[in-house]
């Protein structure tokens, strides 16, 4: 194993996760032709609570390690990053243990919560029956994430990354043979297809498991650094390990826990809204089908850019700010805004304006798919965005200030949740728009908020930044102007699968073209990725 640069640690996370993502939407096609559109909101009950629990379960531990790790290993603490380790472990853990009982035990009441008195829909027992399976993850992934974590910490990008597509592809194995085998061969019904099928998350992340703590004791003499312990270390205690884990964790525990409790507000909320706005149950159930789960998949493809891109800025970012190179750490921040934004943009507006052919070439005909994700889509591109501040601002470690902007975002979701679905209803608008507006609101207002404070601490050269930005803003703007027009001009047949796919593929390559073209004309590809990195890409 061997460390990776700030860039190539991005480049090789981003495509791990990319790939990872990648698998996540393709293998729900199969699954959706088995377990049926009407009873794909069963799945993501299980996992937006999955996601709440994980949040809790992990307590932001993971990425904290992560920093912590690079911060003793910049200062030569050899002993104490191991310490740090296990001391990560055992209280992880602990914590997944208790998280997993008050998950089995509590199904019922979160049942309960989700459906209240609406029927037509998926039963409470069945709700209950697929939480109680998904909560045996618990007991394995904290471990997997806080054995990442640190691996991150030593900037040893790779193996985390083919961890994750190790545990993506064990989990959609089991889940296409197990769905398959229970609905189609012995006949047990959705509810148990269903069940098996969110099993495979526990599956996957044991198999993922076993893969690291390999790699690790394979690599140990790189890994741990024999030395004699500093003065100052010396002074490091266990309490004092710990403490320093759990305040580094707060914000990302925050982070994890405010993007769970978006989805959160969206489930408990929007059932008895449409309903009460008109919509039947099933509609309404199919329309968060979309929210949580079928458009989220195609919407975790460009989140998997600030994924990639916090793997690596986190422990880099981290060294520098130690070191105190305020120069480096600016450097990287304004890289790491731009390369975010140069390539999510693009994949944002482009899935909007092909979001009917994306969504019939993935999951097949859909009332409702279409018309939410051409709008949800968005809010991948501001969880991007939002991601990306929540690292820069934990890593130079104003935590209370990233505990307060997603406090904020949260409350601001909240507050606007109902009053915009009744607005846009009594504009004659889809009123599950409401909802999406009030996610992009409160995400703006919590990244506008961690901006802010990175200004403050490092006072970013805007104008330079913007000037930047406006190399590949104009070149995304004419790619949209072509894409429309082509749109209006060139028509397909968008109600077959084969239809779908050549229209993707053509938007997709002349949108491709144009972009890429005018930006690196225009050097913006170079002032983002530097000036061998397109060499280096194509040697690649």
């Amino acid at each position: 194993m061997k460390k990776d640069s700030f860039i190539n640690g991005a480049l090789i996370a981003t495509i791990g996760i990319v790939l990872t993502k990648f698998l996540g939407i393709v293998y729900v096609i199969p699954f959706y032709a088995i377990i049926g559109e009407s009873n794909i909101a069963l799945y993501g009950y299980a996992y937006t609570i999955y996601n709440l629990f994980l949040a809790l379960s992990t307590v932001g531990i993971p990425p904290a390690m992560s920093k912590l790790i690079s911060e003793y290993n910049t200062l030569g603490y050899y002993n104490t990053k191991e310490r740090a380790y296990k001391l990560g472990k055992t209280l992880l853990i602990g914590m997944g243990i208790v998280l997993f009982l008050i998950m089995f035990f509590g199904a019922p009441f979160i049942a309960n919560q989700i459906m209240g008195d609406n029927t037509g829909g998926n039963s409470k027992q069945s709700i209950t029956f697929v939480i109680r399976i998904i909560s045996t993850a618990i007991l394995v992934v904290p471990y997997l994430s806080v054995t990442k974590g640190y691996l991150q910490g030593h900037k040893i990008i790779t193996p985390s990354s083919v961890s994750q597509v190790i545990e993506q592809l064990v989990r959609i194995l089991v889940i296409l043979i197990g769905s398959y085998l229970c609905v189609k061969v012995f006949k047990v019904g959705v509810t148990n297809a269903i069940g098996v099928a969110v099993f495979g998350a526990t599956i996957g992340a044991f198999v993922a498991l076993i893969y690291l703590l390999i790699k690790i004791k394979k690599n140990k003499k790189v890994l741990v650094t024999s030395s004699n312990k500093k003065d100052d270390e010396k002074q490091i205690t266990n309490r004092g390990i710990i403490k320093k884990l759990l305040i580094y964790s707060v914000p990302f525990i925050s982070f994890g826990l405010a993007l769970s409790v978006y989805d959160y507000i969206d489930m408990t909320t929007m059932i008895n809204a449409l309903t009460h706005l008109g919509f039947k149950t099933k509609d309404a159930e199919s329309v968060l089908g979309v929210i949580n789960t079928t458009g989220n998949k195609l919407n975790s493809v460009v989140l998997a850019i600030s994924t990639g891109l916090m793997t690596s800025l986190v422990p880099n970012i981290t060294a520098s700010f130690v070191k105190r190179d305020i120069k480096d750490v600016k450097r990287k921040v304004n890289q790491s805004f731009l390369m975010l934004l140069y390539v999510t943009m693009p994949m944002a507006f482009g899935l909007s304006i092909l979001a009917q052919p994306v969504f019939y070439a993935f999951y097949g005909a859909s009332n409702w798919g279409p018309k939410v994700f051409c709008f949800s889509i968005f809010v991948s591109l501001f969880r991007c965005i939002f991601t990306t501040s929540v690292s820069i601002t934990q890593s130079l470690n104003k935590f209370k200030n990233v505990f307060l902007s997603i406090v904020i975002g949260i409350v601001t979701k909240l507050i606007l949740q109902i009053p915009l679905m009744t607005l846009f209803n009594s504009l004659n608008l889809y009123p599950f728009y409401g909802s999406i507006s009030a996610t992009l609101i409160g995400l703006t207002v919590s990244f506008v908020t961690n901006l802010v404070i990175i200004n403050k601490t490092i006072h970013l050269d805007t104008k330079a930044f913007f000037k930047k930005m406006f190399k590949f803003v104009y070149p995304l703007a004419i790619m949209i102007l072509v894409l429309v027009l082509m749109k209006k001009v060139i028509i397909f047949n968008l109600s077959s699968r084969f239809g779908s796919i050549i229209t993707i593929v053509l938007y997709g390559l002349v949108g491709a073209v144009i972009y890429f073209a005018l930006t690196i004309k225009n050097g913006a590809f170079n002032d983002i990725f530097g000036e061998g990195f397109l060499k280096k890409l194509k040697g690649k």
